[in-house]
């Protein structure tokens, strides 16, 4: 079938446009991506929500939260609610832009990620979880990626003291007992939607940076050292995988200010990536946080950041703050990898693409 290019926000007109079959999909950008989304879905959201394939996402969405809160009181996590505006926000979000506007004489910003504020909360609370909202305008390419969305919300957890092999075996334990209470209670969903969901079995495999760097160019996929891995090479090393994986040893430099260095190996970030298997790519990133005011400022000078933006953040390193772990997985990619969804507008109940005004 014949396809003609996406129409962007600058040249958007009416959905009319998009209904005509040349219209009606986007181009598939690389071998990585199994399916583009009907663009036609976003402006008949209406529609869409009377299919059975829809309602039956929601359904198994509706469980993942119920279980999520289940697991994680289960190990002692207490759920905040997240901040959704505020004076600074995460600046380390792959290429993505943050929205800014005034608030009475300052400047703020929609959260992009609660990093800086979880940090806080885990200080005084121990153990936190939050089902986060983000906002982040990502490069038009990524419309096409199957994976990526302006407007989603993210699993936020942090706990004091934690460490990354901590967190890593939490989040297999959170993310192996959701997708096995899902296909126990979801079996009329999973079957309208014809995924024959494998919960993991087992501890996850882990691949250092340098790996995937090899095994993304056997794919043909390159990058450089010390580049953050771009989505090519995350959806083409999943697509070997029949469950998800970890990705660890990233190099210092190719990530945020808020990542703490390897004492014991010098030049190697505490932090790491879940992968899911089939092709459904990055789940979430976290890591061990740095704590220290002196190291913080210093790398937000070499990185190009402002401290002074980030004041009150600034001003809680200076007074003193313990040493955390965290990660956020993403609400709509787990939606996808469960319910075996190609696109992740599927996976979410008013989906926002890059580039695309819809409703």
């Amino acid at each position: 079938m014949k396809t003609e290019p996406i129409k962007w926000m600058s040249e958007m007109k009416t959905p009319k446009e998009l209904t005509a079959p040349a219209a009606g999909r986007m181009p598939a950008p690389s071998r990585v991506t199994a399916q583009s989304p009907n663009l036609e879905s976003l402006f008949n959201r209406r529609n869409v929500f009377r299919t059975e394939k829809m309602k039956s996402v929601l359904r198994i969405q509706d469980r993942l939260f119920r279980i999520v809160r289940d697991e994680m009181s289960g190990e002692g996590y207490l759920e905040l609610q997240a901040p959704i505006i505020g004076p600074a926000t995460d600046p380390g979000i792959r290429g993505a832009k943050q929205v800014s506007f005034d608030y009475y004489g300052t400047e703020f910003k929609i959260m992009s990620s609660m990093i800086l504020y979880k940090q806080m909360a885990a200080d005084t609370l121990g153990k936190i979880y939050s089902f986060s909202p983000n906002i982040r305008l990502e490069p038009l390419a990524s419309a096409a990626t199957g994976r990526h969305l302006t407007e989603f919300y993210q699993i936020d957890m942090e706990e004091s003291e934690g460490t990354m092999e901590g967190t890593m075996l939490h989040v297999e334990k959170l993310l192996t007992a959701t997708a096995k209470r899902v296909k126990d209670s979801c079996k009329d969903e999973l079957k309208v939607l014809g995924r024959e969901l494998t919960p993991p079995d087992g501890r996850f495999k882990v691949y250092t940076y340098d790996q995937m760097l090899d095994m993304a160019e056997a794919e043909g996929v390159t990058f450089k050292h010390g580049e953050e891995l771009p989505w090519e090479a995350e959806a083409a090393v999943s697509m070997k995988e029949k469950h998800p994986f970890w990705i660890i040893d990233y190099p210092v430099g190719s990530r945020g200010f808020y990542y703490i260095e390897d004492e014991q190996r010098p030049g190697i970030l505490r932090t790491m990536d879940l992968i899911y298997p089939e092709g459904f790519g990055e789940a979430g990133s976290g890591g061990e946080r740095e704590y220290r005011y002196e190291i913080v400022r210093k790398k937000m000078v070499e990185g190009g950041d402002d401290p002074s933006k980030y004041k009150w953040y600034m001003d809680m390193l200076e007074e003193g703050l313990k040493p955390s772990c965290g990660i956020g997985l993403g609400v709509e990619r787990l939606t996808r990898y469960l319910t075996g969804q190609h696109s992740i507008v599927d996976c979410t109940p008013f989906p926002k693409l890059p580039g695309i005004a819809s409703m």
